[in-house]
């Protein structure tokens, strides 16, 4: 018993459970068998209600018309014919004549007897009295006489008294066998009411269990079904043809006109249906197997074969037909014979099953046809291949079904335990956000003992709007996918719901922690962990957000500051001090902003501050409280205090200006500011002169980067006089001009800096060293008296490899002058990569090429790897010439230089002599030669081939006074002496 009430227990629960198991056992079993023991004795020992007792056949004398005959022709040739029990036509289309001997009539046995022809093959039949040839009587498919007229498959000939000799002729169309049976009238009657009992329950059976598959395929929406359907119906209508009821469909009869071309259809279709039930079953198998592609070219072949029904004669089609299923057959049965040794399954043996019956009645249909060996289909036929297979097939069709309800029934109980187990919340909402069922996962999530419809609603746990907002979503047709929190906002949700049924069905996580943690990477992406304020990335983005104020025209101000002198602090007392006294910093700085002012760290002791809706004027006074704050009092870190001091830049933002820009633009002015000459804030205005310097270099860069980076460059020519023998040399200094597109001449500091900045410096020096070297070899007989030209080499080419094999090539190309050239490298420049340096002047000194050192005396090591360099020439930095008279140091440091280059082999050159007195001193020092503006200023190239010397150029009386006292023979400082 399956009751589970309280009262199962009680007199009447008892009483009602068994009159339910009476009902049930009656239903399920009682009337079900009783229906099977009757339905057995009925078959085996009750007597059938058509029971005829059979006609007797008529030995038949028949011959081809080959030649059209009239019917005393024919009578004439068939009596000397041999009588035969049937005649086959193997598919002939000549009409036969025929005639056959009729039985007396007994007496008492009725109205009289009644002859059939009872191939279903035949298409007309005409009949005489072969004695007298009086005409007996016509009939085709469509019409007949009261004599003769179509009956059950073929036709019948009756009367009162029939002749004792007929005489006939007839047409048939297909394998059609000829066959002449004589019945009693009452006899044939019955005979023809079983034929017509026969067909309607065939015809019934097939097609109630065709429909009630097609109604389960929809129901269920499984095509296969849908697909089985419309073969069973076709195989009705092969089996209705090899019992001749074809000629008729659902008690209608089919026009004789569609008769032949129905057949012709009806069999290509069926072949067709049977391949493609077959290739739905087993397709998966069959791949793996060696008749998928012959299966698959009898697919083409029925195609094929469909036109053939339609558009050839019914005769000419049948041998097609034949050939095509014998293929076809053969090949699905070989492939089933493979299919059943691999599968257990017994929906695919109850298939196999069917469809051998099939094969098998067809096959000895064919053979029947064509050897004439129609005994075989007294015992299997296309009539109970039809009942047979229909009757496995539909057996297959209980086992699928029972196993699709096993499946379905597993996957509901794994569907339930996994709505169970599932470690996510699973939910059911009205259209109110009543919970109506939720999963153990969704109670604990949310603190619920048991879901009470009704009472247990959405509104409980999460606010009101997050209903609405789910509602429209899920409305609107599409999956709704929100975070949401909890009523008190102590927890995170992620929840995905959709509209189904009427109902919201809801997934529920809890993504606290990963809120928490997305929540601190995003903090850690956006802000310094140190010191919590923006980093880089998150101040570009408030500057982002700030820049589109400044655009909608509200003013915007950036500030840069700097700690001065704070690595001390890390160097001497650690970097915990120092982190420490960062993180006080930020503090001190946040006092002093206010609003949407903002502070990011963007280096180790550097910061920006964005203050968006703040005018210059306020900014800088804000500015100066960040610098008295940082500064006006100390740090403490335990026992420790430190003073810091800091310097700020702060620029008016322009609308537009790219980030970039203003943090190039404000930490200029925070360096100059460091400068200490404002007292640690500088402050530039829009259209300052440094926006206007920033705009030209960037121009600059611009123009340096594109692919005519040498256009509007030329060469200036800075002459360089020697000091023992003015008027005998005329060296000078090839150095960088550009011209611009107003024409204005742009000196080298900004074009150099520009093309180191922009990566193409190697370009430009590569065009200086060509440029040069094309220039002295088309003027070297006008050059008699240089003994060397000076060209500058940035440390950027130096270090690039592809610079350093060009130059080599050019210098390869130009040796005949390339010992007049002197390539001057950066003393710092030499230093950072000492190797690198002295094999590049090894390379270049094997052309001849003289070197020498630029900048010399900068550097904090020259005097310790000078003896590493074998260079030719030592240019002293200028800042030891400017103004040499007026420091005794600079004295003594160029002259140290001029002794140690006269130890190592080398001569001097002293930069940016601007005065006569400074050029006495140089000479007194020993100094070999001097350039400046003491001499000349840079001059064109057409300007120096002009001269002879570089001495021809000086303008000043007293540099003029003293060349003339440095020309006449003797000491150089007696020289000096006497012109002083």
């Amino acid at each position: 018993m399956h009751s589970t009430s309280p009262g199962r227990w009680t007199v009447a629960g008892l009483a009602q459970s068994a009159l339910d198991l009476t009902y049930r056992t009656f239903a399920y079993y009682l009337i079900p068998g009783a229906i099977a023991i009757v339905s057995l004795v009925a078959l085996l020992c009750w007597d059938s209600q058509y029971v005829s007792a059979g006609g007797a056949a008529r030995p038949v004398y028949a011959l081809r018309e080959t030649v059209p005959l009239t019917p005393a022709e024919a009578a004439a040739r068939l009596r000397v014919a041999r009588a035969q029990p049937y005649v086959d036509t193997r598919l002939s289309a000549a009409p036969v004549w025929f005639r056959f001997a009729t039985q007396p009539h007994v007496p008492g046995s009725g109205s009289g007897d009644v002859v059939e022809f009872p191939s279903r093959h035949a298409l007309d039949v005409a009949c005489w009295d072969a004695a007298t040839l009086a005409p007996l009587g016509a009939a085709t498919r469509a019409r007949g006489t009261p004599a003769l007229s179509a009956a059950k498959a073929g036709f019948a000939l009756q009367g009162d008294a029939l002749p004792s000799d007929v005489l006939c002729r007839g047409r048939f169309a297909g394998a059609a066998r000829l066959t002449v049976v004589q019945w009693p009238a009452l006899q044939f009657g019955l005979s023809v009411e079983d034929y017509h009992r026969k067909s309607g329950l065939l015809d019934g059976g097939m097609i109630v269990l065709a429909l009630f598959v097609l109604l389960t395929a929809l129901i269920n929406r499984q095509s296969l079904y849908v697909l089985f359907a419309g073969w069973l119906i076709l195989n009705l209508r092969v089996g209705a043809l090899s019992a001749g009821w074809d000629i008729q469909w659902l008690g209608m009869l089919v026009p004789p006109q569609w008769i032949l071309p129905g057949r012709a259809v009806t069999f290509v279709l069926y072949g067709m249906a049977t391949l493609t039930l077959y290739q739905a079953l087993f397709r998966t198998e069959l791949a793996r197997t060696r008749w998928a592609i012959p299966l698959r070219a009898t697919q083409w072949a029925c195609l094929a074969l469909l036109g053939a029904a339609v558009a050839l004669p019914y005769g000419a089609f049948v041998p097609l037909m034949w050939a095509t299923m014998v293929v076809g057959f053969a090949l699905m049965t070989l492939g089933l014979a493979t299919l059943m040794l691999r599968t257990r399954s017994r929906v695919a043996g109850w298939f196999a099953a069917s469809f051998a019956i099939t094969y098998a009645a067809s096959l000895a249909e064919v053979v029947a046809a064509a050897l004439g060996m129609h005994q075989a289909l007294g015992v299997i036929n296309s009539v109970t291949a039809a009942l047979g297979s229909s009757l496995l097939a539909a057996l297959a069709v209980a086992e699928q079904m029972r196993l699709a309800t096993q499946q379905q029934r597993e996957a509901q109980e794994k569907l339930e335990h996994a709505y169970e187990a599932m470690p996510v919340g699973l939910f059911t909402l009205d259209t109110s956000g009543n919970v109506l069922a939720a999963n153990p996962a969704m109670r604990a999530m949310l603190d619920i003992d048991a879901v009470v419809p009704g009472r247990t609603a959405w509104r409980h746990f999460f606010a009101d709007s997050l209903w609405t907002e789910l509602m429209d979503q899920a409305l609107a047709g599409r999956a709704a996918h929100l975070q949401i929190a909890s009523r008190d906002g102590a927890r995170r949700f992620m929840v995905d719901a959709t509209l189904a049924r009427g109902r919201v069905e809801a997934v529920l996580q809890d993504v606290t922690e990963q809120y928490r943690a997305t929540e601190q990477l995003r903090f850690m992406a956006n802000n310094d962990p140190l010191t919590k304020v923006f980093n880089r990335r998150g101040i570009e983005r408030v500057f982002d957000a700030a820049a589109h104020g400044a655009g909608a025209g509200k003013p915007l101000a950036l500030a840069y500051v700097d700690l001065d002198r704070f690595k001390l602090i890390n160097d001497l007392f650690g970097h915990e001090a120092g982190d420490e006294v960062l993180t006080q910093v930020c503090a001190r700085i946040e006092t002093t902003l206010a609003g949407g002012q903002k502070i990011g760290r963007v280096g180790g002791d550097e910061f920006l501050v964005v203050m968006p809706d703040t005018a210059l004027p306020l900014a800088s006074l804000i500015c100066r409280g960040i610098v008295e704050r940082i500064g006006g009092t100390a740090y403490r870190v335990g026992d420790k205090a430190f003073h810091v001091r800091a310097s700020v830049g702060l620029i008016e933002v322009a609308p537009g200006m790219p980030m970039k820009d203003a943090v190039s633009a404000v930490d200029r002015a925070c360096r100059e500011a460091k400068g200490g000459h404002s007292d640690g804030l500088v402050v530039y205005e829009r259209g300052a002169l440094a926006f206007q310097e920033r705009a030209r270099e960037l121009d600059l860069v611009g123009r340096l980067s594109g692919p005519d980076a040498t256009d509007g460059l030329f060469l200036a020519m800075q002459p360089i006089m020697s000091l023992c023998a003015p008027r005998d040399s005329l060296n000078f200094e090839v150095l960088l001009r550009m011209r611009d597109a107003d024409g204005r001449v742009v000196a080298a500091g900004p074009v150099i800096a520009a093309a180191e900045k922009s990566g193409c410096a190697g370009v430009i020096d590569r065009w200086v060293l060509a440029t040069t070297l094309a220039w002295i070899d088309a003027h070297a007989a006008a050059l008699c008296h240089t003994r060397f030209v000076c060209m500058n080499l940035s440390g950027a080419s130096l270090n690039d490899e592809r610079f350093v094999q060009d130059t080599l090539a050019l210098l390869a190309r130009y040796a005949h002058v390339a010992g007049m050239l002197c390539v001057e490298v950066t003393e710092s420049v030499a230093l950072r990569d000492l190797d690198n340096t002295r094999r590049f002047i090894d390379q270049v000194r094997a052309f001849g090429v003289k070197v020498a050192l630029d900048d010399f005396g900068a550097g904090y090591t020259s005097f310790s790897y000078l003896k590493e360099l074998p260079a030719d020439l030592l240019k002293i930095d200028g800042n030891f010439i400017v103004n040499i008279n007026a420091h005794p140091a600079n004295v003594a440091i160029v002259e140290a230089i001029v002794r140690l280059a006269a130890n190592l082999g080398m001569e001097t050159i002293a930069e940016w002599a601007e005065d006569a007195a400074t050029v006495h001193t140089l000479a007194a020092l020993g100094v070999d030669y001097v350039q400046g503006h003491a001499v000349a200023s840079p001059q064109p190239p057409r300007a120096v081939l002009a001269a002879r010397s570089a001495a021809a150029f000086i303008e000043d009386d007293d540099v003029q006074e003293l060349v003339r006292a440095l020309g006449v023979p003797g000491d150089a400082q007696a020289r000096a002496n006497q012109a002083a």
